[in-house]
């Protein structure tokens, strides 16, 4: 099978990018096809690539149009989008395997409640349930990053159980701390920055997902599994006392 035969868009981002549509929704098999395809042109760059940008059911490709346009591939001396949609239709046409893509399971430890998680009553009340409830609904699920976004190293993840999916806050806040835990509808994430956010926050983890100093510079990454692990205030101070030994 190719992924040709399923129903593959392609259009152009400006002049320096082309995005390829895998499908629609928030699909665990349409994010194989995003990764699988992220990988294929780790494996093959061209002349010009930059780099790829998946998202929940499409993948950016970045290139430079002036080293495509003079690239051996332009013989013809097409536009670069021609050429890099050319090449991006050689690699769809290739045999479709999810086999060669890897997970990665992170345990990300959370403290739930309390100063750290303002929303927990908020989101247990919402849906008739007990604050325990809810960290044990939460705590007990595998979360797939879907993409990385809105703020450096910010993961979107889904899987969460639409026993605790809950609207964005009306009006957001003008500070959510570092580390911030929070439900938005049905995908839960991670603030990796202070930022102004409307999701409902219940929880906060010590630990880093922006770190500007390595490459990449995100902690979590498009594919991992990620599981929620409810640990004490004392527990997050000590990690966060280890933590701030290695800044």
């Amino acid at each position: 099978m190719t992924i040709l035969q399923e129903d593959v868009q392609m259009r152009p981002l400006g002049d320096a990018a082309l995005v390829i549509q895998l499908g629609n929704g928030i699909d665990e098999e349409i994010h194989k096809k995003v990764k699988y395809m992220m990988n294929l042109f780790e494996k093959h760059p061209f002349e010009g690539y930059i780099e790829t940008v998946p998202a929940y059911n499409s993948l950016t490709v970045y290139y430079n149009p002036v080293e495509v346009y003079f690239s051996n591939r332009n013989t013809k001396k097409e536009i670069p989008y021609a050429v890099v949609q050319r090449i991006v239709q050689e690699l769809l046409s290739k045999s479709y395997s999810t086999q060669s893509i890897k997970e990665r399971v992170v345990k990300i430890p959370v403290v739930y409640g309390d100063d750290m998680g303002p929303d927990l009553e908020y989101v247990a009340a919402y849906h008739g349930l007990t604050p325990s409830e809810v960290i044990q609904i939460h705590s007990s699920a595998d979360y797939l990053v879907y993409m990385i976004g809105f703020a450096p190293g910010f993961p979107f993840m889904g899987g969460m159980d639409n026993r605790i999916a809950t609207p964005r806050k009306d009006t957001p806040r003008l500070k959510i701390p570092t580390g911030s835990v929070g439900i938005a509808g049905a995908q839960t994430g991670i603030y990796p920055l202070e930022t102004p956010g409307g999701w409902q926050i219940i929880g906060r983890t010590p630990l880093r997902l922006f770190l500007p100093e390595q490459s990449p510079p995100s902690l979590l990454q498009p594919g991992d599994r990620i599981r929620f692990t409810p640990i004490s205030v004392e527990e997050y101070q000590n990690i966060w006392e280890v933590r701030s030994t290695w800044e």
